[in-house]
């Protein structure tokens, strides 16, 4: 009963973490209005966050390889809260700015830990599984936080919607506080020399470098970077001015794309079970060709919205079997660099993130908003060639 509720706690975080990052999509014009500011100068919060993401998720691993997990995570989620509660008051884009920074430095390495947790706690049978799920409550977040957020936003006002992010962290910490593991195995400072701890560089090291991790990574880098040089912009501007659908409409359509998100993952856990990375490369060789066909079919609504729709079922199917494949090959050959492991999906995911979201700002005064989607076509192309490359290495 215990590994169940431990599970729904792990399927939480992530909803909670999802609805923080992705909730400022939603609300980009609510934000430029509300603080007479550029919705293209708005995109740099996606940008900034997924950068401080990226660079202190590992940062923090590594600082806190020998304090136990469950401490970091409760410590992590009172600076999350704390900066989520920031980013609802933020008077100005300055305070924004930091509210987002903050938020970034702690989500990359509360999915981790969560992750690492989730991986000692599911029966072999269902670690794909579970890992699936977690991952899922970003789909969730897409799914239900993120349409109503924009609901509220519209009513309300964009603050009340992070608000309310901020009353699910609180009582999302209560919960992991009698419900998260306490004894899930990692070095310790006690019985750590300077013969072991130097084994344990070396694990890490020699995990970096493996050309399977560094393949996996940079398929993840630019399979997010497809992603998110379209979906950082993907509701009214693009929704209403380029597929011409009724501002009404939008988050109906968010909904949408929140569901198919949650098919994605699960397909990805459904992978996992059943080869891994083997079918990444037929996805990726439909996204590509989609990607292009989108931004000339702009202005066929359904077709250009029921693609879009098929992207980000693509988008959101390799996040279990990305993080699988890493915890198998620490797992078997670097087993000191697991919490290493477990934090390269989102990392990695994050720089793509922050490429693609800058990529497009860059790229939009020259292609208009429309057309940002070949962008992300040259993304997905680098993300075949990658994923390919990467199934010729030998197997774990």
């Amino acid at each position: 009963m215990k590994y169940k509720l431990q599970s729904i706690m792990f399927v939480l975080v992530a909803f909670m973490l999802g609805c923080n990052e992705y909730m400022v999509v939603a609300v980009l014009e609510n934000i430029s209005a509300d603080l007479k500011i550029q919705i293209s100068l708005l995109g740099i919060l996606v940008t900034v966050f997924a950068f401080v993401y990226s660079i202190c998720t590992p940062i923090i691993s590594i600082v806190f390889a020998h304090v136990k997990r469950h401490l970091v995570l409760f410590g992590l989620l009172v600076v999350f809260i704390i900066a989520n509660t920031l980013t609802a008051l933020a008077p100005n884009f300055y305070v924004l700015i930091i509210s987002r920074i903050l938020s970034g430095a702690t989500a990359g390495s509360i999915i981790s830990i969560t992750i690492i947790m989730t991986n000692f706690i599911a029966p072999a049978e269902k670690r794909a599984g579970l890992i699936s799920w977690v991952y899922s409550g970003a789909g969730i977040a897409n799914l239900l936080g993120v349409p109503v957020g924009n609901k509220i936003a519209e009513i309300f006002s964009w603050r009340y919607s992070f608000a309310i992010i901020t009353i699910l962290s609180v009582i999302v910490l209560l919960l992991l506080i009698s419900l998260a593991p306490r004894n899930t195995p990692q070095i310790t400072a006690k019985n750590t020399s300077k013969n072991t701890e130097s084994i344990h560089n070396t694990d890490k090291q020699d995990f970096i470098k493996d050309i399977r991790v560094i393949l996996t990574c940079a398929f993840i880098v630019f399979a997010c970077a497809a992603q998110f040089s379209y979906y950082t912009y993907i509701t009214k501007k693009l929704l209403t001015k380029y597929m011409k659908f009724s501002p009404a409409s939008v988050s109906t359509l968010l909904f949408i794309l929140g569901v198919v998100a949650i098919i994605g993952t699960k397909l990805g856990g459904f992978f996992a079970d059943h080869g891994n990375m083997k079918n990444m490369p037929y996805l990726y060789l439909f996204m590509t060709p989609a990607l292009i066909i989108v931004g000339l079919t702009m202005h066929i609504k359904i077709l250009a919205f029921v693609l879009v729709a098929l992207m980000v079922i693509v988008s959101n199917s390799f996040g279990s079997s990305v993080t699988v494949y890493l915890l198998d090959i620490a797992n078997n050959h670097y087993p000191d660099a697991l919490d290493l492991a477990s934090s390269l999906t989102p990392v990695f995911s994050n720089v793509g993130i922050a490429i693609g979201s800058l990529a497009s700002s860059l790229a939009i005064p020259y292609l208009t908003l429309g057309h940002v989607v070949f962008v992300s076509a040259v993304f997905a192309a680098l993300s075949l060639i990658t994923t390919v490359l990467q199934l010729k290495q030998k197997h774990i």
